[in-house]
């Protein structure tokens, strides 16, 4: 009889497994984490960092931690839509942390609303497109990828990679931000002082009336023009996630350089533009990035095309997550730099990251509250560039963005 009941336990087991749910852990969880990222066809990495989330700790739906909403594609003229979601997180007794990635507009007034109404919960934005003095009002922390050591880094490594010319494509409201704006400045100034042409290329706003799919046409059609225009030994830069894919697409085909994406993943933009299917390799980064370097080598972009060898989209979400849970579990202080790295390392085993808290150029004081960073780029077909090495003169850290 006991070998029966214990053979039935099993068969219950096994059964739930296959069902995709770990039976040993069924307990109702203590407290919720709000998780706010973009959709599929905006950030899509940032979306698959949640689901990592969920599928470590469960949905609120099954009684699990993590709670996802996503904002609209067209968030800047949703931008109450957009708040009003956040701050319906913070009506759950249980919630105890808001994660946004990415921190769209809109984000410092969400958080401020929620602040007001719950100041008990942990408040945690991933690469804030508000300016930084904004989202450090509101934010307990907020991470963003170097712009200022990336700024150097970029059009450094695009020299190591052969380049001539770097061109950067971006629009008017991208350009608006103290992050972005100040980011291109730097660039420009590298390539300066690097010997290499710097030139600048507007592509439409995927926010604007005509989309994501007008603004993704729009780079179909353009890119080969450029290449034409600037050549094959120049380097590709573009601040925005959807139009990536068709850039990566054509430089693929016709020619040029492409150092890492704004957001650099291997899942960025690579497994569309070269038509992959990575269905079987989801979650497993370094399977991922083999598979990707197999066919970017196959188009001939051997030691020309680079990313981080994890998304950094998806290790934001899901490291922010993780950080919120250790800080609430007692594991982990909201203030220590160390214990977010301990939390993204989760999700990228073997990275080096390096960064460090953002200091204001107008006043000098550096931030407790926000701090950036980055990794080394990894350039298919040649391995790892030893950027969280390099020396960035400290010249660079005292530009500013173009009025």
């Amino acid at each position: 009889m006991k070998k029966l009941a214990k053979l039935a336990v099993l068969l219950l087991a096994v059964a739930f497994i296959l069902a995709g749910t770990d039976v040993f852990a069924q307990t109702k969880a203590k407290y919720h984490i709000g998780v706010v990222t973009g959709t599929v066809s905006q950030s899509e990495d940032d979306l698959r960092g949640a689901e990592r989330l969920i599928q470590d700790y469960g949905s609120v739906k099954t009684d699990g931690m993590i709670q996802h909403i996503t904002y609209p594609d067209d968030f800047m003229s949703q931008q109450e839509t957009f708040i009003s979601s956040v701050v319906a997180l913070a009506d759950d007794p249980l919630m105890k942390a808001i994660v946004i990635n990415q921190a769209i507009p809109g984000s410092t007034e969400a958080f401020k609303r929620v602040k007001a109404k719950r100041p008990d919960i942990l408040l945690l934005a991933g690469e804030p497109h508000e300016d930084p003095l904004v989202i450090q009002s509101a934010a307990d922390l907020a991470l963003s990828a170097d712009f200022v050591s990336r700024g150097y880094l970029i059009p450094w490594s695009a020299k190591q990679l052969g380049a001539k010319t770097f061109v950067h494509i971006s629009f008017a409201r991208h350009m608006s931000y103290e992050s972005l704006g100040r980011r291109r400045a730097i660039m420009e100034e590298a390539c300066k002082d690097l010997k290499i042409k710097f030139f600048f290329e507007t592509a439409p706003d995927p926010t604007g009336d005509i989309g994501m799919p007008g603004a993704q046409q729009f780079m179909l059609e353009k890119v080969p023009q450029w290449v034409d225009k600037y050549g094959k030994d120049a380097a590709f830069f573009c601040t925005n996630d959807g139009e990536t894919e068709p850039l990566l697409k054509q430089l693929l085909t016709y020619g040029g350089i492409f150092v890492e994406a704004d957001l650099p993943s291997p899942l960025m933009g690579y497994p569309g533009a070269l038509g992959l299917d990575l269905s079987k390799e989801a979650g497993n980064f370094p399977a991922i990035l083999k598979k990707v370097e197999a066919a970017v080598v196959a188009k001939g972009g051997a030691g020309r095309f680079g990313t981080w060898a994890f998304s950094y989209g998806y290790t934001m979400t899901a490291g922010l997550g993780e950080f919120a849970k250790n800080v609430i579990d007692g594991k982990a202080k909201k203030d220590s730099l160390n214990d977010v790295f301990v939390a993204l390392g989760k999700f990228t085993p073997g990275a080096k990251w390096n960064g460090a808290y953002y200091v204001d150029m107008g006043t000098g004081v550096r931030a407790k509250n926000q701090a950036l960073i980055y990794m080394d780029t990894y350039v298919f077909g040649k391995g790892f560039l030893p950027t969280t090495k390099q020396k960035i003169p400290d010249k660079y850290y005292k530009i500013q963005m173009k009025k």
